[in-house]
């Protein structure tokens, strides 16, 4: 089945998750509230990061430049969100809806309840960048959006309707044949090793950067050599020797671990290697990938087939609730969007006078 949302649900929809500073120039007045330079561009800089730009570089490398087609797009969806945000906001404030320290505490459980563990929750807030102190801002504009929801509308999703929307979408609960996986990755990316070579001496010859790059991928292949001569020596100890020596981070504090994953998850020679192994077993070679040199170990096979009901009818319920939520929100923001007074300061954000890019010129002949 697709992910469903675990938390966070409606601030990812509808909010940029950003605290307002009020500092600079405002550059939108929304009511009695002023939307200012800073907020913009720290809600402009947190939205390309979250997207697939971030692939790219993110926002360090994006040029905010109304020539910039991509520019205009992520504008606008941000002045829209800032706007949606100081309404809520306010509305809120009215009706004196808070997130009390109990409500985070409470909050919080329930998700690591859903994560596993602490340990695991804050794995994957470093992993994806994201500090504590953020975390918990989000958490508050959770709590109160949900309180903000359960003032306008009774939501409740009853056992038909999770068995209704189960039968009418089995496909997301079907999955193909899977394996459980670990591995150590010692990296050989050509790539990131030019960039990082070029880095430190941008004026390099081509010859000499051919001839660190092809040093620098025969020491880390000798080096993958040598684990996987410790691996066989001592299988036991390959979780150990993964948080030691994996490249891979992320799954080097878990041991190396992967989890169940299918073969399309995967680049194809990691796949394919993983998916020819039996359950308990090593790898006898390196497995070569664009990531460099995988050492894998396989602990378990799964049969394509279908999740149960009773395995995923919570899920399915708290998608369903989410989703009327969201739809609940949408319609109240849209009500409030109406009723505002809404005053552009700075027509580079006003949508009717924003500027267009310019179009490149050509000569007729």
């Amino acid at each position: 089945m697709k992910k469903l949302l675990t938390c966070l649900a409606l601030s990812t929809v509808l909010l940029s998750g950003c605290t307002l500073m009020h500092k600079s120039e405002g550059i939108i007045k929304v009511n009695d509230q002023v939307i200012t330079q800073a907020d913009f561009d720290q809600a402009f800089d947190k939205s390309v990061d979250k997207s697939f730009l971030k692939a790219f570089g993110g926002s360090k490398n994006f040029v905010k430049s109304d020539e910039n087609p991509m520019f205009n797009i992520f504008k606008e969806k941000v002045v829209n969100e800032l706007i949606v945000k100081t309404l809520l906001d306010e509305e809120m404030q009215k009706r004196g809806i808070e997130a009390t320290s109990e409500d985070i505490q409470n909050e919080l459980k329930t998700i690591i309840d859903k994560i596993g563990s602490k340990e695991e929750l804050n794995r994957l807030l470093k992993q994806r960048g994201v500090s504590n102190e953020q975390f918990t801002e989000d958490l508050k504009t959770q709590i109160k959006i949900r309180k903000l929801v359960n003032s306008l509308e009774k939501i409740n999703i009853s056992d038909n309707d999770t068995k209704k929307y189960y039968d009418t979408h089995k496909q997301e609960f079907t999955h193909g044949e899977q394996v459980r996986a670990s591995h150590i990755l010692i990296s050989a990316n050509t790539i990131e090793l030019i960039q990082k070579i070029k880095e430190k001496n941008p004026d390099i010859s081509t010859e000499d950067l051919n001839k660190q790059v092809d040093e620098k991928l025969a020491a880390q292949k000798a080096k993958a050599e040598a684990v996987l001569a410790e691996v066989k020596k001592s299988p036991d100890s390959f979780e150990k020797i993964a948080q030691k020596q994996s490249d891979d981070k992320a799954s080097a504090e878990r041991g190396g671990e992967l989890g169940f994953f299918p073969k399309d998850a995967m680049v194809p020679e990691f796949a394919n290697a993983a998916f020819s192994m039996k359950p308990n077993t090593i790898s006898e070679s390196l497995v070569k990938s664009p990531y460099g040199y995988h050492i894998i170990k396989v602990t378990d096979r799964m049969a394509a087939g279908s999740t149960p009901y009773e395995k995923v009818k919570d899920e399915i319920k708290f998608y369903l609730e989410t989703q009327k939520q969201i739809e609940v929100l949408k319609n109240f923001t849209s009500g409030l969007m109406k009723t505002a007074k809404i005053e552009y300061l700075n027509d580079l954000y006003n949508p009717k006078k924003a500027p267009k890019p310019v179009e490149e010129k050509t000569d007729k002949k």
